[in-house]
């Protein structure tokens, strides 16, 4: 006796056994895109250096203490945390510790995240759609191009999209048969994606719940325990460490960075929380001014459904994501998978509307988390349609579809003016093509159809595929750095933040509607005189003011240069170098500097704890003036390292470093070291 196995688009709205076997070709296949995937995130990824290098510094750390690796601190000595969760920083902490510090020890764990995520993602999509969809869905994730940045590049966002991706591979399994295992994994897995990147994680637990909720085989009692229990998965996934935290007394702990009450939970809910939502980021730089409607997104950008589609930010994510959109409406009309679409449809749908209207921090490659969805729905619709296509409405959509996107990746295409201008004109013909013989094709008969249909599929692959891949191209042949990074060519207009900010390349680089320049090598000279002076040169920025010029909210004012010293990790000559390698075992911190990316670098450089004054935005409040008085007094500190970091009060932050540099410059001689303004606080 035989069993026929349920085949995707069948009648039951998930399988219930396992897909069968896969035709001869598809592994060669899957071989081919994994290991072209492998490829292009490792070519020449050690031209991005440290890549961020504020989680840079903090995998040092981690590589040299347990505490800090534990805890996500920003130095070996344990001073302050970064401001997230730590689980991206546990990866590379474990690298670097197995292999030594090196461009190639932080950035290739994030390739090989990618091609996971990939992976993973053609075996969610395969379960249910066949393998033909899998490997399509596989593809546009690996050659989105704010994908193939964030997987050679060490910001906790490529292991987030690998949990995540994750988690829908669990929810497809637990729809299966009903299985609770499978959905607290599934939970579990959103639970560590909070663990790495906070409440960002959340945005799928909607999709999760609705579609198991209407899907699932099995009755609606059970559905709900299983949800409860699921839930109780997410939260200990996610509230162990959080808990550890929070119980472990502060003198025995880093202060949580990001908070302006040493507290993981203020930071959760305020700063990386419902203050991304409203604008009310208490020490946040650079934005402010959220809350106040009318589609003003103060310093990040505009507000509002185009925010994907614009500038700089449409070039990140935005390729296929209208037809991910059609693909979307016609999987759920026409598919008796709907369970599937309900589960992308939903990641892809919240995630937009949260990015497109969020009045706090944005910043253009938030955008890859849209890229899993967009891959998986544009595969599935793909496929789905493509089953109908007798059915001339279905091929009509199918058809508008191709041309579309081809319209929609000349647009994109036409932002960056010298970018290959004639690859534009081939995308909307290849396109057109593809439409046309689309709709002509199933007019003729079956031989004639099949061979129409593979004209038509490779037109429209060409369409649909040659603008990101020629973005991502670009972005593999253009090294990255600092803490603001966006793929593919500059585009002209684009200002500071969302959507408006071309990001940094090439360690500070060019920020389109900015200013040139980064900050290798710090500030040197200056005045050196008294209060509200800042040690290394000019006076401290008073509140609301950017280092360097320009208001906070100011938008493209804020380019190259890294705010001051706040967005990119200094390069310290070698000379200082030495000195601050000079007696560094008599010393808790070799030196002090406002703002985490400047202390980053030194600390790079040494391999040495480097205290960052301040935090992240050096508007944490801490170490207070108090405290840095008693390390110095206590032969902690050995120097204080000026020109750079943010010293005013900070939307609402501390201005404590400024009061620290103030009293500095008041009681110790300044010297300058490799161009840098240093004090010997011994």
């Amino acid at each position: 006796m035989t069993t026929t196995l349920a085949r995707p688009d069948a009648t039951a709205d998930a399988p219930t056994e396992s897909p069968p076997r896969d035709p001869v070709w598809v592994r060669p296949a899957l071989g081919v895109l994994l290991a072209g995937t492998l490829v292009a995130y490792v070519w020449n990824l050690g031209a991005s250096g440290w890549g961020n290098a504020f989680y840079a510094a903090a995998a040092q750390a981690g590589s040299q203490s347990w505490k800090a690796w534990f805890f996500g601190s920003s130095d070996a000595s344990n001073f302050i945390t970064v401001d997230k969760t730590p689980a991206a920083l546990w990866v590379t902490g474990l690298s670097v510790r197995i292999f030594g510090l090196s461009s190639w020890s932080i950035l290739v764990p994030q390739a090989l995240i990618g091609v996971a995520t990939v992976w993973v993602l053609y075996l969610t999509v395969r379960r249910w759609h066949g393998p033909a969809a899998g490997l399509l869905a596989g593809a546009v994730l690996a050659t989105t191009p704010i994908a193939t940045l964030m997987f050679r590049f060490n910001n906790p966002d490529a292991l987030l999209m690998l949990l995540l991706v994750a988690g829908v591979y669990g929810m497809v399994r637990a729809l299966e048969r009903g299985s609770t295992w499978w959905l607290v994994f599934a939970a579990s897995s959103v639970g560590f994606g909070f663990l790495t990147k906070m409440l960002q994680a959340l945005l799928v637990v909607p999709a999760f719940a609705l579609a198991y909720l209407l899907f699932a085989p099995t009755g609606w009692g059970r559905r709900l325990v299983q949800l409860l229990i699921a839930g109780a998965a997410l939260v200990a996934s996610a509230g162990w460490w959080v808990a550890v935290v929070e119980l472990t007394p502060a003198s025995w702990r880093p202060y949580v960075g990001g908070s302006q009450t040493n507290s993981i939970l203020e930071l959760t809910l305020g700063y990386n929380g419902l203050g991304r939502i409203t604008g009310n980021e208490t020490g946040s730089v650079g934005g402010g001014g959220g809350g106040g409607g009318g589609g003003n997104g103060g310093g990040w950008g505009q507000t509002g459904w185009s925010r994907l589609f614009d500038g700089q930010t449409g070039g990140q994510a935005s390729w296929l994501l209208p037809a991910a959109l059609i693909f979307l409406v016609a999987g759920l009309v026409w598919s008796t998978r709907k369970a599937a679409y309900v589960l992308w449809g939903g990641w892809l749908v919240v995630t937009a509307v949260v990015f497109s209207t969020m009045q706090g921090i944005f910043h253009d490659y938030y955008t890859v988390a849209l890229a899993p969805a967009i891959g998986a729905l544009v595969a599935m619709g793909t496929g789905t349609l493509w089953r109908r296509r007798r059915d001339l409405f279905a091929l009509l959509t199918l058809a508008a579809t191709v041309a579309v996107s081809a319209v929609w990746s000349y647009v994109l295409l036409s932002r960056a003016t010298d970018f290959h201008p004639w690859l534009r004109i081939a995308v909307l013909l290849a396109g057109a093509a593809g439409a046309v013989v689309l709709l002509v094709g199933q007019r003729f008969g079956a031989r004639l159809a099949q061979r129409a249909g593979i004209v038509a599929a490779a037109a429209a692959l060409f369409a649909l595929l040659a603008g990101p891949v020629a973005y991502s191209a670009d972005t593999v042949a253009t090294p990255h750095s600092g803490s603001i990074v966006t793929a593919g060519p500059a585009v002209a207009g684009s200002g500071f933040g969302g959507g408006r900010g071309g990001g940094f390349r090439n360690g500070g680089g060019f920020a389109p509607g900015g200013t040139t320049g980064g900050t290798t090598g710090g500030t040197t000279g200056g005045t050196t005189g008294g209060p509200g002076a800042v040690p290394g040169g000019g006076a401290m920025p008073g509140p609301g003011a950017m280092p360097g010029g320009g208001q906070r909210g100011g938008g493209g004012g804020m380019g190259g240069g890294g705010m001051g010293g706040l967005l990119n990790a200094t390069t310290p000559s070698a000379e200082l170098v030495a000195l601050l390698r000079d007696n560094a075992s008599q010393y808790t911190w070799v030196g002090a500097a406002v703002g985490s990316n400047s202390a980053s670098g030194y600390q790079l450089a040494t391999e040495l704890p480097v205290m960052p004054i301040g935090g992240f935005n050096g508007s944490d409040p801490a170490p207070s003036l108090a405290q840095f008085q008693r390390y110095v007094a206590d032969g902690k500190i050995h120097y204080f390292i000026g020109g750079a970091g943010v010293g005013g009060r900070s939307n609402g932050g501390s201005s404590i470093s400024a009061e620290i540099a103030a009293w500095v410059a008041a009681n110790y001689t300044a010297q300058t070291v490799g161009g840098i303004t240093v004090y010997d606080l011994s």
